[in-house]
């Protein structure tokens, strides 16, 4: 088993807090699919013959391809690998990009499942972030995916957002609930590093970030979602029995995936690789038949560590067996030791092999990982143990 991710680098605007790689510019659109219908033929031993359970297309914005395209695409990932029938395929797309025909061109294309990049439902909050859509699109959008027949869809909402009180983050939610949405991705808001939204915080133009706030309103989040029957399967996701998705999941539990286009990574269990985030460098490499493609060979501490850090965040938490059989015994057991204050504190339960965070531990999760890690150096990790 095994997935393919699927980079598409163009957006209509730049939302002020994204730092994933695109370009607004589309005058290289024609040529980059050119490259990776042919990165697509030059990358299909990387998974050696693995079944391909999961698709996903993410970006940038995918639904700003024509249905040709996707089409294409689709047809050259079916004839080099060896696709599922039943395999989940996912397109992700704004709201301001959905008609119906277009939806059912997704449809028939093949795709059997929608991530819709809707992340409020106020007009305000959506002019912040520089978002192309606006507040009627954010709902009518959900309508338009039903009626193209797309019953496995999920939104994304973000909160922690200077103008996000906490009863408009309540509306937010409730407002999701009420449209029966099966899967739900909520992300507090961060100032990353080259956006341009770290250049508005540093010069006083926009509010910065309040870490408390953000706590609450995920603590929040937790429990309408829950009382509202979503099982919170990972520390951003929440999903109706039965919508978890699969794509994500097989991430957390670490099935090999390629990632095609520029900026996109690959994991084989052994290594982990990534293109060049650069479209013109890409498309020329590419079309000359090089993967211009950086590497690097996972130490048995760094493949202990992701798994650490991806298992925390999930309702299935961490196995100790599963630590033992990366790494041996004497990690798994270093592993427990560490984790019994986080116990004390009512922040993680030991249910036999397998640890998991309460509600009050997913607020510290990353903390909690990193304070699990081992050392990514064999003779001061020996001096550990």
């Amino acid at each position: 088993m095994a997935g393919i991710y699927v980079h598409i680098p163009f957006c209509r605007k730049a939302c002020h807090y994204c730092n994933f790689h695109f370009s607004t510019s589309t005058a290289l659109q024609n040529d980059f699919i050119s490259a990776l219908l042919k990165e697509s033929a030059l990358q299909q031993q990387y998974l050696a013959g693995s079944s391909i359970e999961t698709i996903y297309f993410g970006g940038g914005t995918p639904s700003l391809l024509p249905k040709s395209d996707l089409v294409s695409i689709l047809s050259a990932l079916r004839n080099h690998y060896d696709v599922s029938p039943s395999a989940e395929i996912t397109l992700e797309a704004n709201p301001d990009d959905f008609s119906l025909s277009f939806a059912v061109g997704w449809r028939k294309a093949g795709f059997n499942r929608l991530s819709i990049g809707i992340q409020s439902f106020f007009e305000e909050d959506l002019r912040w972030m520089n978002r192309a859509h606006d507040a009627l699109q954010a709902t009518n959008c959900i309508d338009i995916a039903r009626s193209a027949g797309f019953e496995n869809f999920t939104i994304d909402l973000i909160y922690g957002t200077p103008g996000l009180t906490d009863e408009k983050w309540e509306t937010n939610v409730q407002t999701a609930i009420s449209l029966n949405i099966p899967h739900l991705s909520c992300y507090a808001l961060t100032v990353e590093p080259g956006t341009a939204l770290q250049k508005m915080v540093e010069l006083k133009k926009k509010e910065n970030v309040d870490p408390e706030k953000q706590a609450r309103q995920f603590s929040l989040l937790m429990k309408w979602l829950v009382e509202a029957g979503y099982e919170h399967y990972e520390i951003s996701n929440f999903a109706k029995p039965g919508f978890r998705s699969l794509h994500n999941s097989n991430y957390w539990k670490g099935v090999h995936y390629l990632g095609l286009g520029p900026s996109a990574h690959s994991f084989n269990g052994i290594e982990r690789k990534w293109n060049i985030a650069n479209n013109a460098l890409y498309i020329q490499s590419i079309l000359n038949g090089e993967i211009p493609a950086e590497k690097e060979l996972l130490t048995t501490e760094q493949q202990l560590n992701e798994y650490i850090m991806t298992a925390l965040r999930t309702s299935d938490g961490l196995d100790l067996d599963h630590v033992t059989t990366i790494a041996g015994y004497k990690y798994s057991a270093l592993v427990l030791d560490s984790v019994r204050k986080y116990v004390g504190l009512g922040h993680a339960v030991v249910n036999g092999q397998r640890i998991t965070l309460t509600p009050a531990g997913k607020l510290f999760a990353d903390g909690i990982a990193s304070d699990l890690f081992v050392m990514d150096n064999p003779v001061k990790s020996a001096e550990r143990l």
